[in-house]
């Protein structure tokens, strides 16, 4: 029996799981000409949503970083987003949210020019993150989620 308090609770819980869309099941994105490694997608798309991996500066189709640090690396990072989200059936236009990883947060401006190319307005939401170290010596990785348009 649910207590007398707690029956607004349980009618809101039933009441979501009435309305809730079927699970449509979850696509995954994989690009010939976008480094990866093999144990994740570029990006899965699941309901209404676009979840980019962690993004690289790299060069197509090759595990070598771009030459010239953080602001190349982040402007090639952000180029492979956009193919990640083309090959998704999205754009730039359509991210929401995203973390900026860095090797060194003294490359904040450096990365925040280089994005600034790519968003001059209406950037997404985003949080940026100091870490110890990132894969292939990387100096910026990127995540990203975006609205799908499928």
């Amino acid at each position: 029996m649910i207590p007398r308090s707690c029956l607004p609770f349980a009618l809101a819980i039933l009441l979501m799981g009435c309305v809730r869309a079927p699970a449509a099941g979850v696509e995954h994105v994989v690009l010939p000409d976008v480094a990866r490694l093999p144990a994740f997608s570029h990006a899965t798309i699941a309901g209404h949503f676009v979840f980019v991996s962690g993004t690289l500066g790299t060069r197509p189709a090759s595990l070598e970083l771009v030459a010239g640090g953080v602001g190349p690396e982040t402007a090639q990072a952000l180029r492979n987003v956009t193919e990640i989200l083309g090959a998704a059936g999205s754009s730039p236009s359509d991210i929401t949210r995203c973390t900026v990883y860095l090797a060194d947060l003294a490359d904040f401006d450096a990365m925040n020019a280089a994005w600034r190319g790519v968003f001059p307005t209406k950037p997404p939401a985003r949080t940026t993150v100091g870490v110890a170290a990132l894969v292939l010596a990387a100096r910026v990785e990127l995540e990203c989620t975006a609205a799908s348009r499928r």
